[in-house]
């Protein structure tokens, strides 16, 4: 059999001479991995600037709602007594707070058994909740009387205790220990007149629903007839307190909505001031945030597109049109003028300054300035006209070129589906060249084999001459 095997048979390197020719071959394929990468890079660029002009579009919408501009604080002078808060819509304004009873919630207490263990007897118990001291009595709106049986198993103070808690009934039961032994709390679970309860025995397996043997011993109405052996420790009683002179009640010592926006934690008896006012913190927590993202964005257009002469270093986008003209548009939006502010026209007008490099520059003392002024502030970055666009203000304009710039038929969607189908076109002629460059490597193998066996034998058949001629030359000299 013969053994055969590239450049054997003459010494011809056939394997180095095909390695070389395919190299040569591959060049094209290595022109589109190299562009393949750029256009990658691009992509990736291109995706850091959405990120960048998303948040962008995050800040200036913040700018453009009605709550950024009404948000108001609220500052109680003593805070032990009166806390406060305000939310959006709170006139701005001072208010003087007299607080003369705290809502409180009704609480009732048995007389002391020997342990918590002991045991009450079984029935019926009715817990209703309601005003039971008002004649008529007035049970509590969409409150409905829940029925509790004690089976005679379990009829202990804890027994009692945890099906009164587990009934939903309005009230929380515990149980206090001390010298004179343990007795069952009943108290509302809320405060207020209307929260105040009244318990009826209606079933005591003694049958004595008056005595305080058994489990009449936990009966409790106020009301007229109504028979009452467990002691009431605390009346439910509402809050009274005036504002500006005016009186207010409330079963919550938490006012909300007393004064429109506005919310008041009663703590204690007394008097203090609750002064209300535009929070420009938060306002201008807002704009710099505005500013912030603006100039990260600008910066990094201008780091995508630009060429540095001195290292001769191209941004990704650098001579990307379409990067180059959002650059040129977004710093544009900021060279006019926005709004229908009587006194603020620009963003130099209240201290965002426009550098050289197309960034903004806070003036403090001029924001500072123009917040405590916030109705004018407001129009120069929120109004909109519909009928005249050029009035609306900065955050609405820029809200809306991002727009365009960020939607899925926008200028960097688009330009990315277009760069996501020259990197598909790019990778598809990447396959045809491969498989072009392994047909070609096997027919150069074939050829140069072929040459390579072919001189091979040529190399063998001069030997034989060489051989012939000597022993001729031999022969003639012998004779």
């Amino acid at each position: 059999m013969a053994i055969s095997s590239a450049g054997i048979g003459s010494g011809l390197d056939v394997r180095s001479i095909v390695s070389q020719l395919v190299d040569i071959e591959r060049q094209p394929i290595r022109q589109l991995q190299s562009e393949a990468t750029r256009l990658q890079t691009q992509i990736s660029a291109f995706g850091r600037v959405q990120s960048a002009l998303s948040t962008l579009r995050d800040a200036s919408t913040r700018l453009t709602q009605a709550s950024n501009w009404s948000a108001s604080t609220a500052t109680s002078s003593n805070t032990a007594l009166l806390g406060a808060t305000a939310a959006g819509g709170a006139a701005s304004g001072n208010y003087n707070v007299v607080v003369t009873r705290l809502a409180v919630a009704q609480t009732l207490a048995t007389s002391g058994y020997a342990s918590p263990g002991a045991t009450l007897g079984a029935g019926t118990l009715r817990i209703e909740l309601g005003d039971f001291d008002a004649v008529p009595p007035v049970p509590k709106a969409g409150a409905t009387a829940v029925d509790l049986t004690i089976d005679p198993a379990k009829s202990s103070l804890t027994d009692i205790r945890d099906q009164i808690n587990a009934a939903g009934a309005g009230v929380v039961a515990s149980i206090v220990n001390d010298v004179s032994g343990s007795r069952l709390v009943l108290r509302s679970a809320a405060s207020g007149a209307e929260n105040g309860f009244r318990v009826q025995v209606m079933i005591d397996d003694d049958g004595d629903l008056n005595d305080a043997g058994g489990l009449s011993a936990l009966g409790f109405d106020p009301s007229a007839g109504g028979v009452s052996l467990m002691g009431r420790t605390q009346t439910a009683a509402n809050a009274l307190a005036t504002i500006n002179g005016v009186d207010v009640e409330s079963a919550s010592n938490t006012l909300n909505g007393t004064i429109e926006g506005l919310t008041l934690n009663l703590r204690q008896l007394g008097q203090a001031e609750v002064v209300v006012e535009p929070d420009t913190a938060a306002l201008k927590k807002s704009v710099d945030e505005f500013v912030t993202a603006y100039n990260e964005s600008i910066k990094l257009l201008r780091a995508q597109t630009s060429y540095d002469p001195a290292t001769k270093q191209a941004g990704p986008l650098q001579g990307d049109r379409s990067s180059s003209a959002m650059l040129n548009q977004l710093r544009g939006i900021f060279t006019g003028a926005g709004g229908v502010s009587a006194s603020y026209q620009r963003l130099a007008d209240v201290g965002l300054n426009l550098n050289t490099d197309g960034t903004i520059k806070v003036d403090d003392t001029k924001l500072t300035a123009a917040l405590a002024n916030g109705a004018e502030l407001k129009k120069l970055f929120a109004n909109v006209d519909t009928v005249t666009p050029a009035n609306d203000g900065f955050a609405n304009k820029l809200q809306g070129w991002l727009n365009s710039s960020l939607n899925s038929d926008g200028t960097l969607d688009s330009r990315t589906q277009s760069l996501q189908a020259r990197v598909r076109n790019n990778e598809q002629a990447q396959a045809r060249l491969e498989d072009r460059v392994a047909r070609t490597q096997v027919r150069l193998e074939r050829q140069y084999s072929a040459l390579d066996t072919r001189m091979g034998q040529l190399s063998g058949l001069a030997s034989y001459v060489s051989q012939q001629m000597t022993l001729l030359n031999n022969g003639n000299n012998n004779n």
